[in-house]
């Protein structure tokens, strides 16, 4: 062989080399990727708190609840992994639900403010501000929110991971084939973005934060402390009292 083909013969094995340490790579990427996708769904669900669906006789319509027309408006800017938001829910919304979108006279909205993912590789906000919305196109919205705040123990936790939610759309008898859809695409991370960013506008740092008409109501002790029930109830009759 002459030494112009050994050099010939070299080069190629040198890219022969190349090329098989390329497709390797590459293959060990796309292994890692798919354990990423795959391993958190092969995690047990555990137990979790179900639900009594909550019936309405307000008109719901995704993540709002009430006459569009009512005379008084209220928007919420919640995160669901906030356990402030999940007292808020479980001691004032219920009351406000109950005593003026009931009633007629709010129209109460829920905007997502995901703001606890910001320094998280799980989102476990995102991802359940995306399940809520995805049961919402079943007119399951409120009932998720329920199910999601009573189930929560802990910012990033595991307690929102992807099968969990999938489970809790499960145990409220959604249509799954549809749910998944919606879920696995995201379908609602443009809104979701939206609303953070709106909440922003606003002035929403934290959450919850609950506005009537516009105006963000405050704590009447300690603007530092969630607004209270008598709180946000003395604004709407506020509110009211101007109409």
């Amino acid at each position: 062989m002459s030494k112009r083909q050994e050099i010939r013969e070299k080069r190629r094995k040198q890219q022969q080399r190349q090329r098989l340490l390329i497709i390797g790579m590459v293959a060990v990427g796309a292994v890692l990727i798919a354990a990423a996708l795959v391993l958190p769904t092969l995690r047990p669900v555990g137990d979790f708190v179900q639900i009594t669906p909550q019936i309405y006789s307000a008109a719901v319509d995704m993540n709002a609840i009430g006459n569009p027309d009512a005379p008084v408006r209220v928007e919420v800017w919640e995160d669901f992994q906030c356990p402030a938001c999940q007292g808020y829910t479980e001691n004032t919304e219920s009351l406000l639900l109950q005593n003026y979108v009931e009633t007629g006279k709010v129209y109460y909205i829920f905007h997502h403010f995901p703001f606890i993912d910001n320094n998280s590789t799980t989102k476990e906000s995102d991802q359940a501000a995306n399940a809520s919305m995805c049961a919402g196109e079943q007119g399951r919205f409120w009932d998720y929110h329920n199910m999601l705040f009573i189930n929560w123990d802990g910012e990033n936790q595991g307690a929102f991971a992807d099968n969990r939610l999938i489970a809790f759309a499960n145990s409220l008898n959604l249509n799954m084939s549809d749910f998944k859809a919606c879920f696995t695409e995201n379908r609602y991370s443009e809104q979701i973005s939206q609303d953070f960013e709106a909440g922003k506008a606003k002035g929403v740092t934290s959450t919850p934060n609950i506005f009537v008409d516009g105006i963000m109501v405050l704590n009447s002790q300690n603007s530092k402390y969630v607004p209270t029930y008598g709180d946000v109830a003395a604004a709407i009759e506020a509110a009211l009292a101007g109409k």
